[in-house]
């Protein structure tokens, strides 16, 4: 019998040390003074505990209880202890509400990215009540009395399950409720009705009768839910527990069984003559919300990059262990070329999520920061969502059998890939999203020119795809075309942010993803370019340079 005690798991490691391009993108996006704090928690996220917590978490996963033993609604959720530990992780670090405290610029909110990054690499489930829990409150704000009472109780660093009064809870968490079964994507086909219960208008309180298809993470202690309000489609605050300290009736009908992001629970929600409060005007109700699912999109895109992470880490760990035809997978050439190939992935992806961090955070006070986040978020959105599962996968099968196995984090980060494309616009909605922003403001368009222009000179082939961009750009977009435009824009984004960054890498970035030397699959990069060193950038104990 052969033995393989050798091999190691990768598992306790830092992520956040472990990942200098991450580290060198959260200084650059001014949240350098975090670095201590990211060190800690990095070492704690990447210790046995807390992924032991995210494998049981998921094989666990969360039961519906819709009645006790004397037959009355209860309409709860269960999960196993381990989902709840990583959520007092997440909320004691402050993920869900620590950059609300902050102001423009000071870098919190990178921060808190990064911190969403690290965490979301070992279990990317329960961050969808932290993600939108840390998305809510620029939509709540469009109604002052309701903020005024919402905020304070979201902005505390305990996590607290009871399903009791909100205001007796040590803290809470927001969620939302969009989609319905018959409009999908088109909120605007809602049929949910709210009618005013005292004359309604802003702040006011009106019964909802209708239901959402999707309504994930349902034991938040309230929701911010769409419905046609007399004066159209409209937003409302929708607690789970009265004021009076009676059940609101939101019924949950069943969860759904999902292909992976099984430690949260997505639940087909109705609710009849539920109590709901009016936030913002009737009618706004899509301008309203759109504040926060703008928010939740920058996570979406974050975890898309934090699965890549992972896979690839893992990947690399095991390659530098594995021997195989005579020595280490990690120094035969052609695996070096499928590693080094999917670490410039992950890599230029890492830096493309913080900089739209950097760019969320400054939009408020930079002018350009929020004319390119208007085109860069869906950009980012639409490029790393689909780069997510070719990276998951490859870096799978590097791994082979073993990586195949449920004891493997792999076959879970698999499974998770495919959601992120969906989640909060799907590839066609991305990609329409983003010749709208050209259409209705042009600006946008040249803000990111602007900023892609910053690395003309470095190189040739560069300078040449970004002239052909520009053309693109100055003509009128065909919207059969959207999905190659969007791509065209990824990858000279990309392309730039290893020029001006990541300069080692640069290089191969260019002459794979711009001048058309690659091929379609991983493990295609030329031979002339150092792929060892390449590859060996992906090995979590090894540090490399760069600007």
């Amino acid at each position: 019998m052969t033995s393989h005690s050798w091999l190691s798991s990768l598992e306790p490691y830092n992520l956040y040390t472990s990942d200098p391009v991450l580290r060198r993108a959260v200084e650059r996006e001014g949240a350098g003074s975090a670095d201590a704090g990211l060190v800690e928690f990095g070492r704690r996220v990447g210790s046995e505990e807390v992924y032991r917590w995210g494998f049981e978490a998921n094989r666990f996963g969360p039961e519906l209880v819709t009645h006790d033993r004397f037959g009355e609604r209860i309409d709860e959720v269960r999960y196993h202890p381990s989902y709840h530990r990583m959520m007092e992780l997440s909320v004691g670090a402050g993920i869900h509400a620590s950059h609300y405290g902050g102001t423009p610029g000071d870098g919190s909110y990178v921060a808190r990215t990064a911190r969403m990054h690290l965490v979301s690499q070992v279990e990317v489930g329960h961050g969808c009540p932290i993600s939108m829990t840390g998305a809510v409150l620029p939509a709540l704000r469009e109604e002052p009395d309701l903020a005024a009472v919402w905020e304070p109780r979201i902005r505390t660093r305990s996590y607290d399950p009871r399903l009791i009064d909100p205001a007796a809870k040590a803290g809470n968490l927001l969620g939302m409720g969009l989609t319905e079964k018959q409009g999908g994507s088109d909120v605007r086909a809602n049929t949910s009705v709210a009618v005013p219960a005292y004359g309604g208008g802003p702040g006011g309180e009106y019964r909802l009768t209708g239901h959402k298809w999707f309504s994930s993470a349902p034991m938040c202690d309230a929701f911010l839910v769409l419905a046609q309000a007399p004066g159209g489609i409209s937003c409302f605050l929708v607690p789970r527990i009265l004021p009076d300290g009676t059940r609101n009736p939101l019924r949950l009908m069943r969860l759904k069984d999902k292909l992976g992001n099984r430690s949260n629970a997505s639940a087909e929600l109705e609710f009849t003559d539920a109590a709901g409060w009016l936030v913002g005007e009737e009618g706004r109700g899509v301008n309203v919300i759109i504040k926060m699912v703008n928010a939740t999109r920058v996570d979406v895109t974050n975890w898309s990059v934090s699965l890549m992470r992972q896979a690839v880490s893992q990947a690399a760990w095991h390659l530098g262990q594995r021997e195989a035809f005579g020595g280490l997978l990690i120094d035969k050439p052609l695996m070096q070329n499928v590693l080094a190939d999917l670490e410039l992935e992950t890599e230029v992806g890492t830096m493309m999520v913080m900089r739209l961090a950097g760019a969320y955070e400054r939009a408020p006070i930079d002018e350009h920061e929020f004319v390119f986040l208007r085109l860069s978020s869906a950009v980012a959105k639409y490029w790393l969502s689909k780069r997510s599962s070719p990276v998951v996968r490859e870096a799978l099968e590097c791994v082979g059998g073993n990586g195949y196995v449920e004891e493997s984090i792999l076959p879970r980060l698999y499974r998770e890939a495919p959601l992120n494309a969906i989640w909060e616009g799907a590839g066609n909605v991305i990609a329409l999203d983003v010749v709208r922003a050209l259409q209705r403001s042009p600006e946008s368009g040249q803000a990111f020119i602007d900023e892609l222009s910053s690395a003309r000179g470095a190189d040739r082939v560069f300078d040449r795809e970004l002239d052909r961009l520009k053309r693109a750009l100055a003509g009128p977009v065909d919207e059969a075309a959207a999905r190659s435009l969007v791509e065209q824009l990824a990858v000279c984004w990309g392309a730039s942010l290893c020029l001006r960054h990541e300069p080692t890498i640069a290089g191969a970035y260019v002459q794979s993803r711009l001048d058309g030397d690659w091929g379609s699959e991983f493990g295609s990069l030329n031979t002339s370019l150092d792929l060892a060193d390449l590859a060996r950038r992906a090995r979590p104990t090894e540090t490399h340079g760069g600007e």
